[in-house]
């Protein structure tokens, strides 16, 4: 399946100018913002762009994508309530 972007014929050139692979950086770019919205997951997105997992980690890194990591209040809060379950 093949997908277009319509631009203004000035808007692509400049873009082309600047960006030698603009095709592949804007394939990128949309996996990347459908995986932070939760549409592809991890594995899907890797097939879509004809990478590894190890590649993949990479691609995510290099767009500052990060997994969901508990907030240090989070963490407090479920050592309390482990705390709690072991006094019990």
């Amino acid at each position: 399946m093949s997908l277009t972007i319509q631009l203004p014929a000035d808007v692509e050139q400049r873009l082309r100018q600047d960006t030698p692979n603009l095709d592949a950086e804007a394939k990128e770019a949309m996996l990347i913002e459908m995986y932070r919205q939760d549409k592809i997951s991890r594995c899907e997105l890797a097939q879509a762009l004809g990478i590894s997992r190890m590649e993949t980690d990479g691609v995510l890194k290099k767009h500052n994508v990060t997994e969901d990591l508990p907030t240090a209040e989070e963490l407090e809060d479920d050592l309390r309530k482990a705390m709690e379950l072991l006094r019990k």
